[in-house]
């Protein structure tokens, strides 16, 4: 039987290889999956406790009667009437002042873990009864300031503790369930009070919440200054406000930063019809930008923006190990062109079953990361699947290149593309440039190595007379 050309030789490793795209899917499958059920568990920790929180107000809202003209059709006329209807203005603080201090706290089930907190709340606002209502065709005398709430808001009022106060003017006000401003979904505490001699009124309040991944607040009225401490030390802030960035605290004690939010930013009247809506959240940031037009043409009214904290773990071990995976197609890419190189230039025959063993192996370093990562963190798996795999395709590349020798320079490539792997991981900004610059040194490598290779099928004669001539 003919000897195979490089060429030819070549073309079955390049199908091998393509071949170990599938289980290399199929790992891309299970990691996902294996995230999605830690976020179900995750879900399931929080929810006994609580979610995600979106702080708003203190807002106000005046209730008032106008007259609005009412059609129906009666016996075959129609008919327009002038009915009187309750209506509500909603008034934004001149100043609001709120300070929170987080104690967060990791709770885990199984082999899964959430971070949750504690959130101490407390703030100050000064109100102004609105003098010029005649631009939004409301006068005065329309107005039933005896009627006049205040309404608090939490996106998840589940975790309110038995702690809160509200004071106006010094004076307690009764504090009732729901009614919270639309910012935080409608869901939170609302109170009554007599706002009859119309004079400017200060309003202090604080409360204790539980929550759990991210806490956002929703600024409002003229000037918002916002303060929050806390002992973790991995923040993440988000959404269409960052904190000043001079007012950052962040050290193995962890954070402290400061807002102030003007309401030309915000782009909000002081004083309006309709309550803005609830912020788009979306994986603990506020994507305002992206939604904002969509849901202000479906629901009429412009949305309300916020600043938000993630409490971060500091390694998403999921997101590591589902960007090594998209590294593995160059892990077995380089191990077959080694094995390559021995077998066109070395002079030793390296089947194709052989090859196909060896890109099993370098799939399974994935599954072990993944089902360690789980349980003793990533760093210590990735140790500990890269010496099993290594050790794996080291003893069974003795076997196959017939040579310890060359089975420790298998073993070389594999430490250094496991080591060359890691610092990719970690190096999340540079890892595209540092990985197309090895590749174009390994390229040029290949190329110089087999640069003499005559890679065209060679004919055979058809008798031994035609080798003599």
């Amino acid at each position: 039987m003919r000897e195979r050309s490089p060429g030819i030789r070549m073309l079955f490793v390049g199908l091998t290889g393509a071949l170990l795209i599938i289980p290399l899917l199929m790992v891309y499958g299970l990691v996902s999956d294996r995230q999605h059920q830690a976020r179900v568990a995750q879900d399931s920790i929080s929810a006994g406790w609580a979610g995600p929180q979106v702080i708003a107000g203190p807002v106000i809202v005046i209730p008032f009667m106008e007259e609005t003209l009412s059609t129906e059709e009666i016996d075959g006329k129609t008919v327009t009437r002038t009915v009187n209807t309750r209506s509500e203005l909603f008034v934004s603080p001149e100043l609001q002042k709120a300070q929170a201090q987080i104690d967060p706290d990791v709770k885990t089930r199984a082999i899964y873990q959430s971070v949750i907190y504690t959130a101490t709340l407390s703030g100050v606002a000064e109100f102004v009864l609105p003098d010029d209502l005649s631009a939004m065709g409301i006068n005065a005398d329309q107005l039933l300031l005896d009627e006049v709430e205040i309404r608090l808001g939490m996106s998840d009022p589940r975790g309110l503790q038995t702690d809160a106060v509200l004071r106006i003017a010094g004076e307690d006000v009764a504090l009732k369930p729901g009614k919270g401003p639309a910012a935080s979904g409608g869901a939170g505490m609302h109170g009554y009070f007599d706002w009859s001699q119309g004079q400017p009124i200060a309003v202090d309040w604080s409360y204790s919440l539980r929550g759990s991944r991210s806490f956002s607040f929703v600024p409002r009225g003229k000037s918002s200054e916002w303060s929050v401490r806390s002992d973790w030390q991995h923040p993440s802030f988000s959404g269409s406000f960052l904190p000043d960035e001079d007012a950052v605290e962040h050290d193995e004690n962890g954070f402290a930063a400061n807002w102030s939010i003007s309401n030309l930013a915000l782009g909000q009247s002081m004083v309006t019809r309709n309550d803005p809506g609830a912020p788009m959240i979306d994986g603990g940031g506020v994507s305002q930008a992206a939604y904002t037009s969509v849901i202000e043409a479906a629901t009429g009214r412009n949305q309300s923006m916020a600043a938000t904290i993630r409490l971060i773990e500091p390694v998403d071990l999921y997101s590591q190990v589902d960007r090594a995976v998209k590294y593995g197609f160059l892990f077995i890419g380089f191990t077959f062109l080694a094995f390559f190189m021995f077998d066109v230039v070395g002079g030793v025959k390296v089947a194709s079953p052989e090859y196909l063993m060896t890109g099993a192996g370098l799939v399974l370093f994935f599954v072990l990361l993944l089902a360690f990562a789980e349980v003793v963190g990533f760093t210590i798996a990735y140790a500990i699947a890269s010496a099993a795999i290594i050790g794996l395709l080291t003893s069974y590349s003795a076997a196959v290149l017939n040579s310890w020798k060359r089975a420790k320079m298998i073993a070389a490539l594999l430490v250094g593309l496991y080591a060359l792997l890691y610092v990719l991981l970690s190096l999340e900004a540079f890892s595209l440039l540092i990985g197309s610059i090895l590749l174009f040194f390994a390229l040029a490598g290949v190329m110089y190595a087999t640069r003499g290779i005559d890679w065209s099928p060679k004919a055979e004669p058809e008798n031994a007379d035609e080798v003599m001539s």
